[in-house]
């Protein structure tokens, strides 16, 4: 349970911590497991649909779209429908699904066929990074103990509300590893086995012709999913009474950085970074050093300056908006005042140009400009202007690419400059400007010295 003042909230997604070895299938079926897919298969799909829109499920994987709604587009007199799972979980600082994949699968597992029920889908793909090789070992082992018990495949003696079996099968997927297949529809292109790139649309996903081989697709996050059965089984307003407002329910935060205990917490909505960063983070690394700023959507959203303000904000998706920054995934990265924050913005700046896909001209060639120039600034070689260069690419990326990617890779520059300027000030006019000139001069001095020098002699 957790534990937040007097109240004793369920571990919702990390229920390992209330049941050992939850993972297992005999135990999770002792433990109610799959209840919530027969209760669901009872119900109309209307009515599954209605059930997870009024708890107010918002998509755990980044954008934070409604469950329900999302499910809601799918049309049901489409002959073939697909669901497919995002364990890409290739974002900065997100480390949370892996967790639930390795001590809670089955609770996935069923949240995704409670999902195929209710928008008439044929199949389940749950989509892995290809760094996830072994768990996605570990997952087929869970998905065939599921499959022999006959609660899905074609042996399912599971029936749905018209009394016609239950036959929705479950597959896994390894990607090859790439950022952009975390995008929705760059992720159903390389599950087509094409190269992973966001396609133009419309259509999306969830219309004829935008899905995976052509048809309508739901395309949810692990801990969105994961959330489901709970909702079906206890019903939606028992799933709002945790949380607070439109953000409802637990979320998963994946704590990093310069603190003392980094790790995932699941909390309910409305915890302040002050209960994150302190009472469960342990406090700064060193405690001489106090907190500078904060990632909290990880290197994809905007940065903000710790502020005894932003310490009392509760995390939830409105509060975090009056910061100017997003909740996301939950990646929290935190760091103290050792932190460079140029440097901070350089280093996710080469993140996002290795992983753009280099579809679309603005990103392609916008990283690649925002990396070079901020590497001059970082030699001590930037000029004033510079700092109005780099805003000026990042602002024209934003909103000219096809996917989000050229909006994440523009975010640090933005807003590292808008919230931080006399760091950048410090590099192109400054004292780190002539620290970086002075460390640059005596580097190719010493390179000149060496190449002097006369080869040794032998092989």
């Amino acid at each position: 349970m957790i534990t937040i003042g007097d109240k004793q909230i369920p571990n919702i997604l990390y229920r390992e911590k209330d049941t050992p070895n939850i993972h297992q299938f005999d135990v999770y079926i002792k433990n109610g497991g799959y209840d919530g897919l027969k209760k669901a298969l009872g119900m109309t799909r209307a009515a599954v649909i209605q059930e997870v829109k009024e708890s107010n499920l918002r998509g755990r994987g980044g954008a934070g779209f409604p469950a329900g709604v999302k499910w809601s587009f799918i049309p049901q007199d489409n002959p073939v429908n697909y669901v497919t799972v995002n364990c890409d979980e290739s974002e900065t600082g997100t480390f949370k699904d892996r967790q639930i994949m390795e001590n809670n699968p089955h609770q996935l597992i069923e949240g995704a066929l409670i999902c195929a029920y209710a928008v008439k889908a044929k199949a389940v793909y749950i989509y892995l990074r290809g760094e996830f090789w072994d768990a996605a070992h570990e997952l087929d082992k869970h998905i065939a103990a599921g499959r022999k018990a006959g609660l899905f495949g074609a042996d399912s003696t599971l029936k749905d509300a018209d009394g016609k079996p239950f036959t929705v099968e479950v597959y896994s997927h390894l990607g090859a590893g790439a950022y952009i297949c975390g995008e929705e529809s760059a992720l159903l292109n390389s599950l087509e086995g094409k190269l992973g790139q966001p396609r133009v649309r419309p259509p999306f996903p969830a219309q004829k012709g935008g899905g995976l081989y052509g048809e309508p697709t739901v395309v949810n996050n692990v801990e969105t999913l994961a959330n489901v059965p709970w909702i079906i089984t206890n019903g939606a307003s028992e799933y709002k009474k945790i949380g607070v407002g439109a953000s409802t329910g637990t979320k998963i935060f994946c704590l990093s950085g310069h603190v003392k205990n980094p790790g995932n917490y699941e909390l309910p909505f409305g915890v302040t970074f002050r209960d994150l960063l302190y009472k469960y983070g342990g406090g700064p690394l060193d405690e001489s050093k106090p907190f500078k700023a904060i990632l909290p959507s990880g290197g994809s959203g905007p940065i903000v300056r710790v502020t005894e303000d932003l310490l009392d904000t509760p995390l939830t998706y409105e509060d975090l908006s009056k910061h100017n920054t997003i909740l996301g995934s939950a990646s929290v990265i935190v760091m103290d005042e050792t932190t460079d924050i140029v440097w901070m913005a350089s280093k996710v700046t080469k993140f996002f140009k290795h992983e753009s896909c280099g579809k679309c001209t603005p990103c392609r060639e916008g990283t690649y400009w925002l990396d070079k120039v901020l590497d001059r600034i970082l030699r001590g070689e930037g000029k004033p202007n510079d700092v109005d260069l780099i805003a000026n690419v990042a602002n024209n990326m934003k909103p000219t690419t096809l996917c989000a990617l050229g909006e994440f890779a523009a975010n640090p520059i933005i807003w590292t400059i808008r919230n931080f300027p006399e760091e950048f000030a410090a590099w192109v006019s400054g004292d780190k400007k002539a620290a970086a000139l002075s460390a640059g001069q005596a580097h190719a001095a010493h390179d000149t010295k060496s190449a002097a020098l006369p080869a040794p002699a032998g092989d």
